[in-house]
């Protein structure tokens, strides 16, 4: 086996089987854990400014590579998009949506080492998803700012994304990738490693839904006191004869 198969044919493929397994197996043992653990408790300020730059960065993100990885360069030439005109909107938007994502990212990740309480809340698991988070954005921004500072910028249509819909198709063809520049190629592994990771992190809480708050029955609080409805003892010098007085 050759180092490009091992990197772009092995890695992917137990990148999604580690990444579907990992999601059933912490559904199935660890329900109580899928949670982002909020420390909106602790500290409110930043987290107001960060987490909606993060999340909708990341949104747009998201959106960008589902349209560059899955929808092939025909398909929009056949709706009469030109190659310059799709080049120039992924690329601003990606471009604004990559720094917006990771100016997020950098307040939540301050945030979390000088608030006090937040920090203290840090696991071992969170700093190692920031560092392949933040890693792989950081490869992915560079590579599209980089890239398109020649005169001819890389088409990534005609080599990753058909490389990626090829792994999908369970014929995986690794001369397309190797044909992109190494920025990439790194950026793609760093995605991989992200993935395989991304079960056994807070990560899990994407595939969270409120759904069940619709149909669940409602909350029944119930008062500690051995006696409920019984009037408490008064407290001080007011007791149980005085209470008794003052009744009459």
């Amino acid at each position: 086996m050759s180092v490009n198969t091992l990197l772009y044919v092995v890695v992917p493929y137990v990148a999604i089987t580690i990444f579907i397994a990992g999601h059933v197996w912490r559904y199935r043992y660890d329900k109580f854990g899928w949670t982002t653990r909020s420390s909106q408790l602790y500290e409110r300020r930043l987290l107001r400014i960060g987490s909606p730059m993060f999340h909708f960065g990341i949104l747009l993100v998201a959106l960008g590579h589902v349209g560059g990885l899955l929808i092939p360069e025909s398909w929009t030439s056949a709706a009469g998009i030109s190659e310059s005109a799709y080049h120039a909107v992924a690329v601003g938007l990606g471009a604004v949506a990559g720094f917006m994502t990771l100016t997020g990212a950098a307040i939540l990740i301050y945030r979390r080492r000088v608030t006090g309480p937040v920090f203290s809340a840090t696991t071992v698991n969170d700093k190692i998803m920031y560092v392949l988070l933040v890693g792989t954005i950081v490869l992915g921004l560079g590579t599209t700012v980089l890239a398109n500072l020649g005169a001819e910028p890389h088409n990534y249509r005609e080599t990753v994304s058909p490389w990626f819909r090829s792994i999908f198709t369970l014929q995986p063809d690794t001369t397309l990738i190797l044909a992109a520049p190494i920025g990439f190629r790194l950026h793609a592994l760093a995605a991989w490693v992200l993935f395989a990771f991304w079960p056994f992190s807070r990560l899990v809480h994407v595939f969270s839904a409120p759904i069940g708050y619709l149909t669940r029955p409602y909350i029944v609080y119930r008062s500690r006191d051995a006696r409920p409805g019984l009037r408490a003892t008064p407290p001080g010098w007011e007791g149980p004869l005085s209470s008794s007085r003052d009744r009459r």
